[in-house]
């Protein structure tokens, strides 16, 4: 399943043959049908589901150790820019590139990418309501988050430049600073 989290991530959905998938995890061809009998729109769904749900750690890497919330968003987005940077601007979100393929052509796996961005926003409305929001400013922020992010690996991938990334950092810290004034106020 690795081994098609990182095809993925690389290109995509449907820009990943099964052939592809099973020479990179170095398996029999059979074996992909002994484990996912639905074939690649299974292992899809599997790869979605797992993989996606593993950057939920990213709040807990970047945000819940920060010493406020302004350092941790700033610490999140500047990974984004050490990753593109890193991988020559190949990785972004695999959940985002699949999303964008399969959102009008496929209801399982549209289902399942929805399902990991509803967790992140949850996971994000948790770890953001620590840092002393009320749970719909956290939601905001959330969201605001994971909008400026996927945009910009978008960007980032397609121009080749972490400006992007940089901006949408930039727009997600100055909508937290603005939530915390306002929870400040109340």
């Amino acid at each position: 399943m690795a081994a098609g989290a990182e095809l993925f991530r690389r290109n995509g959905y449907t820009g990943t043959g099964l052939k592809q998938i099973v020479a990179e995890a170095n398996a029999p061809f059979g074996s992909l049908y002994h484990f996912f009998p639905g074939g690649k729109e299974q292992l899809g769904e599997e790869v979605i589901r797992t993989s996606g749900l593993s950057y939920i750690q990213l709040f807990d890497l970047f945000i819940a150790p920060a010493p406020d919330l302004v350092s941790g968003i700033e610490a999140f987005f500047a990974a984004g820019i050490a990753t593109l940077q890193a991988t020559d601007y190949v990785e972004g979100c695999p959940i985002a590139t699949v999303a964008l393929e399969v959102a009008s052509t496929n209801e399982p796996l549209r289902r399942a990418t929805a399902d990991v961005f509803t967790a992140w926003i949850d996971a994000g409305t948790e770890k953001f309501g620590k840092f002393g929001l009320g749970r719909e400013a956290a939601r905001t922020l959330t969201i605001t988050a994971v909008n400026n992010l996927e945009g910009a690996f978008v960007l980032c991938r397609s121009l080749r430049d972490t400006e992007a990334m940089a901006v949408a950092g930039a727009a997600t810290v100055e909508v937290a600073r603005k939530l915390l004034n306002e929870n400040a106020q109340l």
